[in-house]
């Protein structure tokens, strides 16, 4: 193996232990901080070494079927009923489920994130404080291009799990974001289509045992 391609590979799994045993949620700050391991941050952090999130995300499911594969189907099933609940609670905003709940390669430190459409971020506001549930607001801006866009973020917590909303207009329900880990549209689903893998999961357990 050339050594770009070693030192690569080890930054890879560096990153995705991180991510596993650390809890970052990040791909960006896992490279950066397995980086800074291999050598001096400018020398590797910025050069060929630094592998891509997809790169990444393969070492941490191969971490996470290695390390923690009698545990996975449980905490699956769990995070994806939970995200069942809050998808049905959302109906209004007519929200997508997306991220690793959805693709089923989950961490202890997993977010539930979900995707919500409204006109204005205050109606996501006003509703969940008409149904008393607490939340935390951020913003986060985004680059599309010469231009960024701010998305707000709406925070809740159950069961010791973070429940992520990112509100987008309603139009943009219709064109799903980029993966970061693939770069190709987001892989998103609504209630239905959970249900639907919820029922498929339970079939498959009850028959493999």
């Amino acid at each position: 193996m050339h050594r770009t391609d070693r030192i690569r590979k080890e930054i890879a799994l560096e990153a995705a232990r991180l991510m596993l045993e650390e809890g970052i949620k990040e791909y960006r700050d896992a490279k950066r901080k397995a980086a800074r391991r291999f050598g001096p941050p400018k020398a590797v952090a910025l050069g060929s070494y630094l592998p891509s999130n997809a790169e990444i995300h393969a070492e941490l499911v191969q971490l996470i079927d290695r390390h923690e594969g009698g545990v996975l189907p449980e905490r699956v099933l769990r995070l994806r009923l939970l995200a069942l609940k809050y998808l049905e609670l959302f109906a209004p905003f007519r929200p997508l489920l997306v991220g690793s709940v959805l693709k089923g390669a989950v961490r202890a430190a997993s977010d539930v994130d979900l995707h919500l459409f409204a006109d204005d971020p205050e109606e996501v506001e006003n509703f969940l404080n008409q149904q008393a549930i607490p939340y935390t607001l951020e913003t986060v801006s985004i680059q599309h291009g010469n231009r960024f866009i701010d998305y707000p973020h709406i925070y809740l917590e159950e069961e010791e799990t973070v429940v992520e909303c990112t509100i987008y207009q309603p139009e943009e329900r219709r064109h799903p974001p980029k993966s970061s880990i693939t770069g190709k549209p987001m892989e998103r689903a609504d209630a239905k289509r959970l249900t639907h893998l919820i029922a498929a999961s339970l079939n498959k357990d009850r028959l493999e045992r």
